[in-house]
């Protein structure tokens, strides 16, 4: 069957499309043109001429690569990033690190050069590992906006195809439709009830219907820019219906452009836990810097050098107080949010990843993320089982109008039409028009040529159906097609198609044949058995108008006008089966505390009978009337909020809902306690998606508007990946824990050890050049590389975290306490031991087992409740690696010779070298008791 390669999108010439006859052809001139200078005072077709292109055809791809060299990319210019120089230089502005450049010198002054430079190297070192931390942040950051990239569907070589909306050029053709984000400045050349929002560019709230006529000029010299209603702007949103225009503006050009909207649109905002931990960071502050005033009083009383004191006391300061912790934690949430892009979890906001672990209920839609979104025609009945069998007029009534209700047209590389995957388009309808090809009698290209669409009344979510106009024949009429929910169109029906010469009609009732309620009403029950199949069901029906008839009367039709007094031509069924992995998926989900949620458009029956097979609905004997799991649409209209705040935690299906509804549902399950996420895919998705604490969008069938409202995109429309992103959030946030356990922990060891020591009338334990040094060395590589610690067993097995609860929740302060003490203690005991012996290495021996003991506790923190042993050293190859590393450049600050000068530490005898390892070995050994105490039943 031949098929025209023009996309339906290509309609013939009516009121708002270019003439035919200005057909001009593209490059004509071999020279790239100039975009015209007042696009909107111009007609189409002269626009188009202007622009060299011609609208059906649009450019081809040396045409594309001439312009884009004249114009350049299609892109906003952004902030400059921030460059290396002056993040070194923000990192030295530091106070605390301001106050240790100040005792270098104050220590360069007194001929102490050697502790000098080594605290300078050391100042530089820690600036190189932030420098390198945001680097690594920010790399994560920009491969996730190339993964967010705004795609366009334009028109080139006679076909449609999506293109990245950067690689627009003037004189592309771009079509439009509800939900689309405006990816430039667009000279309309064909709308169909088109309304676009520009709120974002004027400020004007209401949505503003769109026309492709040439304006007259303006008295005053210059439309304002909201009066171009023949022109729509870069990073509008489509409302309502759908459209095509060329590009007159790409990038700086564009009057989103011009009004200097420039920002850089990444994140910059802390999240919400990286500003607990830095008010956290504050109030620890206060307290450090109180200790470190008394150990610099204690060392003056005990008779110590001031500027030895004052090092030590500047050190400690350093090494204790966390002003790391909101940057690394930056780090681990960037890398944790690559981690779930490379699991098709797009993460556009970094809160989401540490919000991730505390949902506790899934609203998600069902076509496409719950099922294949593949579906296929499984039944078509012109008429009910109990009335006449149909005709071949009946059958070619049906098909016509499936064939002419339908934005689906073929690929450029379609090898089989009769399959779905040979259309572009809505699922559904490439289903339907593929079903329609399979039956080798339609020939569908001329079809649509013989019978073009003059105008359409586009789907809503309030209709459930939409129609298309078309001239039947010269001077012979119009045909209205209509197809949509059985409930949407049938009590529009005022008949059924006639069956001249059909037998069969002799030996029916004649009331049962002529009285439109009683065949509606065997109809709707036949639409209820096939959704109660799980089968997808649409009704299609056609309305006629005699010649007479001019197409501007019936343009000025509302669609309740238009969509009256139907002709039913039947129903079909379709299904979508539903993904293999999802009911895994809903398990897991269960398993972990988590409740899914089916959200759909569908009939109750439908969606009861997929929600059964995904294990989403367990009770068997429920009916789609059952309101305590499964409510409907107009059901919930009926119900004030407290009603349905009471419902909501027992419903875990809402059928036939409009997305207006949903905000509705979020909000009624948010009030019972829920932390909820919700999917969308459509432009009134976008309030729920905002109202919900993590709303997730479709990447491949989603709108732009969608997802820009959305925290979290799928780029693979799957309910598994939204899963997936719960378990890789609990990870992330399990991941932080450990980081800020670990780092807490050592800095409350090094202040125990500071602290106790003049108080039990010892010698400081450590220069401030081995304080600098345990800081850099420990908090590093070692804290960075628990990022990559795996999640843990029974990570999905455990309920949500509650939204509410702290990151110190589960005795993580007590910890950091308790095992700080612990470790500073035992490094305690060890210099009283060497200077008992008098041991001259006693101070080495103090600076290692200190070092030693973090490096333990590293180790043994990886799991809350796993032990060590279990959980091997191989897991996290990373964490090991820094581990060694840490221990062997300890090793050599003790054994080399030139570094022993520069860190005055002395070498140490096996044994002295063993008592270190002891006492990390016991620092070791108390963590695993506390973590059988915590896996003790009950726990």
């Amino acid at each position: 069957m031949a098929l025209d390669p023009t996309p339906t999108t290509a309609r013939p010439a009516t009121a708002d499309t270019p003439p035919e006859a200005a057909d001009h052809r593209s490059g004509t001139s071999g020279v790239p043109p100039l975009v015209p200078a007042r696009p909107h005072l111009m007609s189409s077709a002269d626009v188009a001429a202007h622009l060299q292109v011609h609208p059906s055809r649009g450019l081809h791809g040396q045409e594309v690569a001439d312009r884009r060299a004249l114009h350049g990319p299609n892109e906003l210019p952004e902030a400059r990033p921030v460059s290396w120089w002056r993040r070194l230089a923000e990192a030295f502005g530091d106070f605390m690190i301001l106050a240790l450049l100040a005792a270098a010198a104050v220590a360069w002054a007194m001929g102490e050069r050697t502790d000098a430079i080594v605290i300078l190297l050391i100042v530089l070192l820690n600036a190189a590992v932030g420098l390198f931390q945001q680097y690594r942040a920010d790399q994560a950051l920009a491969a996730l906006r190339g993964l967010s990239t705004p795609m366009a569907l334009v028109r080139r070589d006679g076909q449609a195809q999506p293109v990245a909306a950067h690689e627009l050029v003037p004189g592309d053709v771009v079509l439009i439709e509800a939900g689309n984000l405006v990816p430039a400045d667009l000279r309309l050349h064909d709308t169909a009830r088109l309304r676009v929002d520009e709120a974002a560019l004027t400020g004007e709230s209401v949505p503003v219907d769109k026309h492709s006529a040439a304006l007259a000029a303006h008295p005053d010299g210059e439309h304002p820019v909201g009066d171009r209603l023949n022109l729509a702007f870069r990073g509008t949103l489509v409302t309502q219906g759908r459209g095509e225009g060329l590009v007159v503006a790409t990038g700086a050009a564009t009057q989103l452009g011009q009004v200097a909207v420039l920002l850089d649109r990444t994140d910059q905002r802390s999240t919400p836990l990286q500003q607990r931990l830095s008010g956290l960071g504050k109030r620890l502050s206060l307290v450090v810097l109180v200790i470190c005033a008394v150990v610099f009083a204690f060392g003056l009383l005990r008779g110590e050098p001031p500027l030895l004191m004052a090092l030590t006391a500047i050190s400690l300061a350093v090494a204790a107080i966390p002003e790391a912790l909101p940057a690394v934690v930056a780090v681990l949430l960037a890398l944790g949010a690559r981690r779930m892009a490379q699991a098709n979890a797009l993460v556009k906001r970094l809160p989401a990843v540490e919000t991730m672990g505390s949902v506790s209920t899934i609203c998600s839609d069902k076509t496409g993320t719950l099922t294949q979104n593949r579906m296929r025609v499984a039944s078509i009945h012109l008429l009910p089982d109990d009335l006449p069998t149909p005709t071949r007029t009946a059958e070619a009534a049906l098909w016509r109008a499936v064939i002419l209700c339908s934005d689906a047209h073929p690929r450029p590389d379609a090898k089989d039409v009769a399959e779905s995957e040979g259309w572009l388009g809505d699922p559904t309808e490439t289903a339907l028009v593929a079903a329609a090809a399979a039956t080798g009698r339609y020939d569908l290209a001329a079809l649509r040529e013989r019978l073009p669409r003059a105008h359409e009344w586009p789907f809503d979510a309030e209709r459930k159906r939409m129609s298309t106009l078309h001239p039947r024949h010269r001077d012979s009429g119009w045909l209205l097609v209509t197809k949509g929910a059985p409930e949407g169109v049938l009590p529009l029906c005022s008949s059924f198609p006639s069956l001249p010469g059909d037998a069969a009609h002799a030996n029916q009732p004649e009331d049962l044949l002529s009285e439109p309620g009683v065949q509606r009403g065997a109809w709707m029950a036949l639409a209820q058995g096939l959704a109660s199949q799980g089968l997808r069901v649409l009704a299609f029906a056609q309305r006629r108008w005699p010649a007479e008839t001019t197409l501007d009367t019936l343009r000025q039709l509302d669609c309740n006008q238009a969509e009256a007094q139907l002709e039913l031509l039947g129903l079909i069924g379709l299904i979508d089966p539903p993904r293999p992995e999802a009911a895994q998926a809903v398990a897991q989900c269960r398993a972990a505390g988590i409740t899914p949620v089916m959200i759909t458009g569908d009939h109750p029956a439908t969606a009861l009978a997929i929600a059964r097979q995904l294990g989403i609905v367990e009770d068997r004997t429920a009916s789609p009337h059952d309101r305590a799991l499964v409510l409907t649409g107009p059901e919930l209209a009926r119900l004030d909020d407290t009603q349905l705040a009471a419902m909501a935690p027992s419903c875990r299906v809402y059928a036939r809902v409009d997305p207006a509804q949903k905000v509705r549902i979020v909000d009624a399950l948010q009030s019972s306690g829920a932390y909820v996420a919700m999917t969308g895919d459509g432009v009134n998705d976008a309030p729920a998606l905002q109202r919900a604490d993590i709303g997730v969008a479709m990447g491949r069938s989603g709108t732009d508007v969608a997802r820009e409202a959305a925290a979290l995109v799928l780029l693979d429309d799957r309910f598994a990946t939204i899963v997936a992103a719960v378990r890789e959030g609990r990870r992330i946030f399990d991941n932080i824990r450990k980081f800020v356990r670990y780092a807490l922990t050592g800095n409350s060891a090094e202040i125990w050890l500071l602290f106790l020591a003049p108080l039990l009338g010892m010698p400081l334990p450590l220069l401030p050049i081995h304080i600098l040094w345990v800081n850099l060395v420990t908090d590093g590589l070692p804290g960075l590389a628990l990022a990559q610690e795996p999640a843990e067993p029974g990570v999905m097995q455990r309920p949500p975290r509650p939204p509410q609860e702290t990151l110190f929740a589960h005795g993580l302060w007590q910890h950091a306490l308790w095992v700080g003490l612990l470790m500073g203690g035992l490094s305690l005991g060890v210099q009283a031991w060497a200077l008992a012996q008098q041991n001259p290495a006693w101070q080495t021996m103090v600076f290692t087992s200190i070092t030693l003991g973090q490096m333990g506790h590293v180790l043994v923190i990886r799991s809350e409740t796993v032990p060590l042993w279990r959980l091997g050293l191989r897991s996290n190859l990373a964490l090991t690696a820094a581990v060694a590393l840490t221990l062997l450049l300890q090793l050599a600050v003790i054994y080399l010779p030139p570094l022993q000068a520069i860190f005055h530490t002395q070498a140490l005898s096996p044994a002295e070298l063993g008592l270190c390892v002891l006492g990390a070995a016991v620092v070791m050994a108390a963590v695993e008791i506390e973590k059988a105490w915590r896996r003790r039943p009950g726990r």
